[in-house]
């Protein structure tokens, strides 16, 4: 079975999953414990926190662990609407984030804040002098992806944060990096960034498990009340199996991560390459964009029915986000592409693990799948 779905979800590493088994079988305290067990296991928490800081590029005391992205994104928004309710209720954000932050958005919109959703080009880019238009002195929060996570468009992160500073704005400023994060460069503070959201199965460690990191100085509310664990802000037992699992990625994925991003850039463009000579249909729908994410779209044909049809012979790709069953979302409805073209998209998305073979392979069963699947539009 040939696994281009790594945008959805990535195999864990090795070191990942022998990290996960030893927390389950052998280290299995509870890092709030005053015993020896619990110590033991408090000093792994410790490393695991250090391990994942230096791969974000942060300090440990500004990493809380979570459960995923879908956790931080609804906790950096509703934090930053919080802190900054003396000074507005205006929240922007872009049509194209994932359903974890335009929800979380339309809730606190239910709410009373108002909220402005900038649309992206025909490039899938949300342009840093549209998001600079959209601010008011009553906004307080900011959010914005790295990555898109249908089409790997690189968004405008940095741009923003000067944008949001240059008009004396008193936002903050929430990243959503779970596609960027391991993928491409960057630490919070080169984003310009009060929040920045990683999720560790997007990386090749458990699911179940991600990072928040928050600028020192501010006062976040905390996420969950309880026992006081993640410095009083995220309460709950610590999920140790998860939160090794994690680390060990992140260790794995930072000290191999120029090597994977090569790899990974040079199997989309090779693959590029095999479509445009066998399979001139096929669009690339942003062809440049992160490394390890290829929208294309055969138009006139259903991105679902492809994506099932491959899937019977031997390769998994989708046809949109997982969080999405599936199916297109936001990103490429913002767009404005003809819908001829939206409803043949699918997306192929690579890991370190990704081979040559694997790609040769897509190519061949797309090229049956032309031959074969009667066209919609036909």
């Amino acid at each position: 079975m040939v696994y281009l779905d790594n945008a959805a979800t990535t195999k864990p590493c090795p070191a990942a999953a022998e990290a996960v088994r030893r927390a389950m079988e052998e280290d299995f305290g509870n890092p709030s414990s005053g015993h020896a067990i619990g110590r033991a296991a408090k000093g792994r928490l410790d490393a695991a926190r250090q391990s994942a800081a230096a791969a974000l590029g942060c300090k440990e005391k500004e990493l809380y662990f979570t459960s995923g992205g879908t956790e931080g994104d609804n906790w950096a928004i509703r934090a930053a609407v919080r802190m900054g309710r003396h000074k507005g209720r205006h929240i922007v954000t872009t049509a194209i984030e994932h359903p974890a932050v335009l929800r979380t958005c339309a809730a606190l919109e239910q709410a009373g804040c108002t909220v402005t959703r900038v649309r992206p080009g025909r490039d899938g880019v949300v342009t840093a002098e549209d998001m600079a238009a959209a601010l008011r002195p009553d906004t307080v929060a900011v959010s914005m992806m790295l990555v898109n996570n249908e089409t790997g468009a690189v968004q405008p992160v940095r741009a923003v944060a000067e944008a949001i500073r240059a008009a004396g704005c008193p936002a903050l400023f929430h990243v959503d990096a779970v596609q960027g994060f391991l993928k491409i460069p960057f630490t919070p503070k080169e984003l310009g960034a009060h929040f920045v959201t990683v999720s560790g199965h997007k990386v090749r460690g458990p699911k179940g498990i991600g990072a928040q990191y928050i600028a020192p100085g501010l006062k976040a509310e905390p996420l969950l009340w309880g026992g006081g664990q993640e410095s009083g802000l995220r309460s709950g037992t610590e999920p140790m199996p998860a939160i090794l699992g994690f680390a060990a990625a992140c260790e794995e994925g930072k000290a191999s991560m120029e090597a994977d991003v090569k790899h990974m850039a040079a199997l989309k463009a090779a693959l590029l390459a095999m479509l445009r000579e066998r399979l001139p249909l096929a669009q690339a729908i942003v062809p440049d964009g992160a490394p390890h994410i290829l929208c294309l779209s055969l138009p006139g044909y259903r991105g679902e029915v492809l994506v099932r049809y491959l899937s019977d012979l031997g390769v998994c790709v989708s046809s949109g986000s997982a969080c999405h069953r599936g199916k297109p979302g936001e990103a490429l409805g913002a767009m404005g592409l003809p819908k001829r073209v939206r409803d043949g998209v699918i997306r192929v998305s690579f890991s370190p693990d990704s081979r040559e073979e694997d790609i040769a392979a897509l190519t061949e069963a797309l090229l049956r799948a032309s031959e074969e699947l009667v066209s919609a539009a036909r």
